[in-house]
């Protein structure tokens, strides 16, 4: 580690610990790089994390003491969440570091304390999906109007909180983009990891890796944004077989179900060893919604496969047309539709080797060399100008 920061007392904190998916990989990898790092967080969810970071010391908010039926209900915690990280006692730290959604990057921190702030994405329900987010609430006028009054009042507070890191390290361009947009905050884009090693690394002569089935695939967190159903219609019209793997929000999964045609399956929750052999068997994978990064894609690369994916977001930043996936403008079932289309006809020139070599630009093993130069020019930095 450099000796920049090796000597300081180091502590992480991260929004919840409810759902693992790519934000919590990040968090993963970061409690690798300082294992004796506590985590601070607004919920903990020791199930739901099945035994991911069973060994780290969890600090959770007041929110944990919650009775059940509220800590099921995340909008309803809203009121409160601004206030969560707010009463973090992070006195006897020297750095600590924020793997920021929404929340955690409004920690208070004591004057000589550098606060590094990972973001994942400025907070899309309060700024640029505002307007979506109130739509997809189904509220009646009166509850409507209270909860633009909420979102304005998150707003502010995001704004002000987006004050308090004294340096932000963004997980694409995508989101750089975004923080210097909402925040008038300047950047570094450190990619997160990527699993790319192991089993999934061995090819044949071929260039393949184990025998190709005849289906697409989709691991995704079952979320509204990730606009799965459209991929489920696109591959209803085509009469494909489509194999889904994730969990979400217990209404979205259900509507997705009343969609679902006889050749899509849903498999729910898989450990990452029973999903590496449903990537390594499929034709390709679809990614229908936009992500500030996107982890799956580049997974579902370092197997070979090629992306089917919309030309937006983080995709934009790993996908290579023509070479490692297709692209789609709309998510649209006819539009999405057509882009399998034209992958069917250009499967055969994809080559396995090549999109392999592109997921490993976004390796584990690149994040950590460059997570930890950054934090070590960034501490060096603050303690030169402090």
């Amino acid at each position: 580690m450099d000796n920049n920061f090796s000597q300081l007392k180091v502590a992480l904190v991260h929004d919840f610990l409810n759902q693992y998916g790519g934000a919590e990989r990040v968090l993963k990898s970061l409690t690798e790089i300082f294992p004796e790092a506590p985590i601070y967080t607004m919920l903990y969810d020791p199930k739901k994390m099945r035994g991911k970071f069973k060994n780290a010391d969890i600090r959770p908010s007041f929110l944990q003491k919650f009775p059940k039926l509220l800590k099921k209900r995340p909008k309803w915690l809203l009121p409160f969440l601004p206030t969560a990280p707010e009463t973090f006692n992070l006195r006897d730290y020297d750095l600590v570091i924020s793997s920021s959604g929404a929340w955690s990057k409004g920690i208070i921190v004591k004057p000589k304390t550098i606060h590094i702030c990972y973001c994942h994405s400025p907070m899309r329900f309060a700024w640029d999906w505002n307007e979506k987010y109130l739509g997809e609430q189904n509220l009646g006028k009166g509850r409507r109007i209270f909860a633009r009054l909420l979102l304005n009042y998150v707003r502010m507070w995001d704004k002000a909180a987006a004050d308090r890191p004294d340096f932000f390290i963004a997980n694409s361009k995508t989101t750089q983009t975004r923080i210097k947009k909402y925040y008038g905050r300047e950047s570094e884009v450190v990619y997160p990891p990527v699993e790319v090693g192991g089993d999934q690394g061995n090819l044949d002569d071929k260039g393949d890796r184990g025998k190709k089935e005849d289906y697409f695939l989709i691991v995704s967190r079952l979320s509204p944004y990730k606009k799965i159903e459209v991929a489920i219609e696109a591959m209803n019209k085509l009469n494909l077989p489509l194999v889904v793997i994730g969990e979400g929000a217990p209404k979205y999964v259900k509507y997705l179900k009343t969609i679902t045609g006889p050749k899509t399956k849903f498999l729910g929750w898989k450990s990452d060893e029973e999903t590496k052999k449903y990537f390594a068997a499929c034709r390709a994978f679809i990614f229908p919604g936009e992500d500030d990064f996107g982890i799956a894609p580049v997974e579902a690369m370092s197997f070979g496969k090629p992306v089917i994916t919309l030309r937006k977001g983080g995709a934009t930043e790993t996908v290579i047309e023509g070479e490692t996936g297709e692209f789609f403008d709309e998510s649209a079932v006819e539009v999405v539709a057509d882009a399998v289309r034209r992958f069917q006809e250009n499967e055969k020139n994809y080559d396995p080797a090549k999109i392999r070599a592109q997921a490993e630009k976004f390796s584990k093993e690149k994040f950590v060399e460059n997570i930890e130069k950054m934090i070590g020019e960034m501490v060096g930095d603050y303690k030169n100008n402090f």
